[in-house]
């Protein structure tokens, strides 16, 4: 039985996650740094005591594949990575919590279950963390994720509101990966309207093979971007979800305390996912950077002269490009995109 085929609509966007109101003080001036982050952004991150901070995330998202143990991989890169996000490359706990559909047979559940907890520890051994299994309870649909905490001292963390004028945003990972998986699983479909729509194009091969770029993508952890990113001087960071670029950019902007605008400039897309949006009519959704995004990269604020760096250590390190799509002027703590956008197709 396809887990994403049958429990998730292809265009859910993933739940959970922390992203909403701030909690705390934030005036003008921007946030109180005394008192860590609230809600507003990717993890929450509370001032204890002797300068220690508790970082938390907690993060779900609905199948978008039918392969169980690497929807525990994803799940895994997915819940670690708003921790990531703030600089904290050293998790104390992680916990997965999994339902299983009612529509699955015992039989089904005894199958599915065990394979997506294997991927979820399988990615969480590069973590170096302990992993609890927390409830796993039957739902009308399949939710995957967990929740994710570090305890770091105040000069581990990179507190996500100090981007500056001059600064280049750098991304570490493609764009694109809901309409690859989409496409993937509507060509197992052979018969829906989007299959017969994009066949005319597009042969098995270029679909296949935009579906591994994409699950590459999405089980890679955001831990190197984030020891990169504190060694290079970054001074905010979020990840790239189920907002898109342009939301979680609009996010991490809103909260800046310099008056500040994020440009971009540059979209990394996977490769054939532009074209396989055009044909179905979505172009523009995903050159507006609108498009949902599931265990996306981090964007990142970086100071200019930082950024080439950055990018070239990225690659040596994982054998995957990062990539500078922006930059940060003094503005309004909004976003701009350029009319004249550089598509970059990502194999």
């Amino acid at each position: 039985m396809g887990l994403a085929r049958t429990f998730a609509s292809p265009n859910s966007p993933p739940c959970g996650g922390v992203y909403g109101e701030q909690l705390g003080d934030k005036d003008a001036k921007g946030p109180n740094k005394e008192d860590g982050v609230g809600i507003g952004l990717d993890s929450s991150v509370i001032a204890l005591k002797r300068d220690l901070f508790l970082v938390q995330s907690v993060d779900f998202f609905y199948p978008l594949i039918d392969d169980p143990f690497m929807l525990g991989k994803i799940a895994l890169a997915n819940v670690v990575s708003d921790v990531f996000a703030v600089g904290a490359t050293e998790i104390d706990q992680i916990k997965l919590i999994v339902t299983a559909p009612t529509e699955f047979t015992e039989q089904e559940r005894a199958v599915v279950v065990p394979m997506v907890m294997q991927g979820f520890l399988e990615a969480a051994k590069a973590c170096n963390a302990p992993v609890q299994i927390g409830s796993i309870a039957e739902n009308p649909w399949c939710v995957i994720g967990g929740a994710a905490s570090a305890v770091c001292h105040r000069s581990e963390l990179i507190m996500p509101y100090n981007a500056q004028p001059g600064d280049a945003l750098v991304l570490t990972k493609p764009l694109g990966t809901q309409l690859a998986t989409n496409a993937y699983i509507w060509m197992g479909e052979q018969q829906s309207d989007s299959w017969v729509r994009l066949r005319d194009r597009f042969t098995v091969a270029d679909i296949e093979q935009t579906y591994r770029i994409a699950l590459e993508s999405m089980s890679r952890l955001n831990k190197t971007g984030a020891e990169l990113m504190k060694k290079y001087g970054a001074h905010a960071a979020t990840d790239v979800t189920g907002f898109g670029l342009y939301g979680h950019a609009e996010n991490l902007a809103s909260h800046q305390t310099a008056e500040v605008d994020f440009h971009l400039d540059t979209l990394p897309i996977i490769k054939n996912v532009r074209e396989i949006a055009e044909t179905l009519g979505r172009g523009a959704k995903l050159l507006a950077g609108k498009a949902v995004e599931t265990s996306g990269g981090l964007l990142i604020c970086l100071p200019r002269e930082a950024a080439a760096g950055f990018c070239e250590e990225y690659r040596r390190c994982t054998e995957h490009e990062a990539w500078i799509v922006g930059r940060v002027e003094k503005g309004a703590r909004g976003v701009k995109m350029n009319p004249n956008l550089n598509v970059l197709s990502v194999e």
